[in-house]
């Protein structure tokens, strides 16, 4: 193994860099979301750090060309790795309140560098340091095209594992907290076995750094628990942070589930709709009283699938949800009855159910809109138009988008109606909570899609009556239909 060693420093190095990267992108993502803007700036400001971790290790190397530098450097990244769990409370959490006075952009590359750009500069050292000690092993041989190719090779490989290994089987099952331990801790056994002069002083100062840095991680925990003391359960999917909180508000218990900065659902368990923008969904009811069949793209904690299957009994529900740990919690944490035999679930993407379904709806819902970060591939002409072709005839679709009117926000819904409106017969557009937010205010908005003209039962308008009366009769868009090739808007 000593053989080795910088070989296997400089494959570990590119793993954990990868890792790290991945594990930054969900700490930031409750904060900031975990949109293309985010990811945007997470690799670009990688890569900037990355860049200024090869130059100062080249020419440190060239300088001072010895491991107990590089394991001076590792040391450096193992500090600030275990450092993330306390910028995310004392910095990163902050800084993201100040995302409506100031740039998204500019508060995602502050925070994006410092949750893990020196642990990124310290790492790229490695390589280069690597390398010069490589060539001095080999003095006598001119071969340092093929030591720089190897070691880059390595590190590239290495890239590529951390980025599988994280994305595959660290995240989805341990969490990213317990990766950074982890993480923290072979990046600190890699700068031991490399310092050379392991006297019994430097053996007591390392045992004394480990526990500290150890210490500084589980204090970081600590603190993101007591500032957020009504989170019941912060875990970790192959797709999303999750956040599950317990609230008391107006003597009534209130869980919601979070993912990446999104409300994803809100409940009180009580087979109630909290929500008022899912009231919306029942109007199927009235445009269609003769539906049997409904899908819905989006499920999270299946709010609304559990109260259809208790208010409408001799209707089936299919619900596609990507992610099925969202199902899991949904059973422990918001009362989901798998066993229903009118319910069916589908842990796919919606897009791609959508695309090869050959089974016909009267009814689609779509809640897969995490306010204005939407996937963008369930939003463009396209995707309307498979909908379209997935609903029986009079079938209809119901979409809770979260935008503005008028003003900086309002994009998604223009171009989303005016999409609608190029592949639906007739389009109507509702104002959740009709006049309480000014048109320039961000707000839910439920967008109904008509395949032929709507069939309304108007013996339950009276039923219906509060909901409809909050149409938009005389929205109009100037803005142009999203395609697959061409969205400006979401994710």
């Amino acid at each position: 193994m000593k053989k080795y060693i910088l070989e296997l420093t400089n494959f570990l190095a590119g793993a954990l860099g990868m890792i790290i990267e991945l594990v930054a992108a969900r700490i930031l993502s409750p904060y900031l979301g975990n949109s293309q803007l985010i990811w945007t700036c997470i690799i670009g400001m990688m890569l900037a750090f990355m860049s200024v971790g090869y130059y100062i290790g080249g020419k440190i190397a060239d300088k001072k060309p010895s491991k107990s530098i590089m394991s001076l450097f590792l040391l450096n990244a193992a500090l600030f790795t275990s450092l993330i769990p306390l910028i995310e409370v004392e910095i990163i959490k902050p800084l993201s309140g100040l995302t409506t006075k100031i740039n998204p952009s500019i508060i995602a590359i502050i925070c994006s560098s410092i949750t893990f750009g020196p642990t990124s500069l310290f790492l790229a050292t490695i390589s280069p340091f690597a390398v010069k000690l490589k060539e001095i092993e080999y003095e006598k041989e001119n071969n340092i095209g093929k030591i720089s190719g190897k070691m880059s090779a390595l590190s590239t490989i290495g890239s590529i594992v951390g980025t599988f290994t994280a994305g595959f089987i660290l995240i989805p099952n341990i969490g990213v907290k317990n990766i950074i331990l982890i993480s923290t801790i072979i990046i600190f056994i890699l700068s031991f076995i490399l310092y050379e002069e392991k006297t019994i002083p430097y053996i007591i100062k390392s045992i004394l750094t480990i526990t500290i840095l150890m210490g500084i991680i589980i204090h970081g925990k600590t603190l993101f628990h007591k500032s957020n003391p009504d989170i019941i359960l912060d875990t970790d999917s192959e797709y999303s942070r999750i956040w599950i909180r317990k609230i008391n508000k107006s003597s009534k218990q209130i869980y919601t589930l979070e993912a990446d900065k999104g409300y994803e659902s809100i409940s009180t368990n009580n087979g109630t709709l909290y929500s008022d923008y899912m009231k919306y969904y029942d109007l199927f009811d009235y445009y269609n009283s003769n539906t049997q069949n409904v899908l819905m793209i989006g499920g999270a904690a299946y709010v609304y699938p559990t109260y259809f299957l208790n208010t409408f009994k001799n209707k089936n529900i299919d619900v596609i949800e990507i992610d099925p740990k969202m199902t899991r919690l949904a059973e422990e944490y918001f009362n989901l009855d798998t066993k229903n035999k009118r319910l069916s679930i589908h842990h796919q993407d919606g897009r791609a159910y959508l695309n090869n379904t050959s089974k016909k709806y009267d009814c689609i819902l779509i809640d897969a809109f995490k306010g204005i970060n939407a996937p963008f591939h369930l939003a463009t002409y396209e995707a309307v138009l498979n909908s379209k072709k997935a609903l029986n005839e009079n079938g209809i679709l119901i979409a809770n988008i979260a935008s503005s009117l008028e003003g900086e926000e309002s994009d998604f819904i223009k171009h989303e109606y005016s999409t609608y409106k190029a592949v639906f017969d007739e389009v109507k557009l509702f104002k959740v909570q009709g006049n309480i937010f000014q048109e320039n205010e961000l707000q839910n908005l439920i967008l109904i899609g008509f395949k032929n003209a709507p069939q309304a039962d108007t013996e339950k308008k009276e039923i219906y009556e509060s909901l409809l009366k909050n149409e938009l009769i005389e929205f109009k868009s100037n803005k142009p239909i999203v395609t697959d090739d061409f969205c400006p808007i979401g994710v």
